[in-house]
């Protein structure tokens, strides 16, 4: 499978998660209920991990590595923290979109950092993601 295709089934699974996320946080603490979520998350990570990764990549990671993915790994739990709070207090057809903004940070912060390209296309695409985005959360 291609990049698209995996991107896809992301999205696909990301749009059961506030469904089913919405459900599950209905009546618990929103930490416990991310902690719960994250826990999953973590076995079946290691799982799939030991199932296909090869023992020695373990011990050829770079401390780069291991610091941005420390990192990255930061900032997933503070926005799943924050999106199932927000996913207490509001419906998850108006949740889901706001948290999609992401898209625009990416944008921006992959130009930033990683000298990514900001072109008229990526910007018009970015513009017409905010517009849904609002047009989707504005109840």
């Amino acid at each position: 499978m291609n990049w698209l295709a995996w991107s896809l089934l992301s999205a696909l699974f990301a749009g059961a998660t506030a469904v089913l996320a919405k459900v599950g946080v209905a009546g618990v603490d929103s930490n416990l209920a991310t902690a719960i979520r994250t826990t999953v998350v973590l076995v079946f990570a290691w799982a799939l991990a030991f199932a296909t990764a090869k023992p020695a990549e373990l011990g050829g990671l770079t401390s780069r590595t291991w610091i941005f993915l420390a990192l990255s790994g930061l900032a997933t739990g503070l926005s799943w923290l924050c999106y199932f709070r927000a996913l207490q207090l509001g419906q998850a057809s108006q949740v889901a979109p706001i948290d999609k903004l992401s898209v625009i940070f990416v944008l921006v912060l992959a130009a930033l950092f990683l000298h990514e390209p900001l072109t008229l296309k990526s910007g018009l695409g970015g513009l017409l993601i905010v517009a849904g985005a609002i047009v989707l959360a504005w109840k």
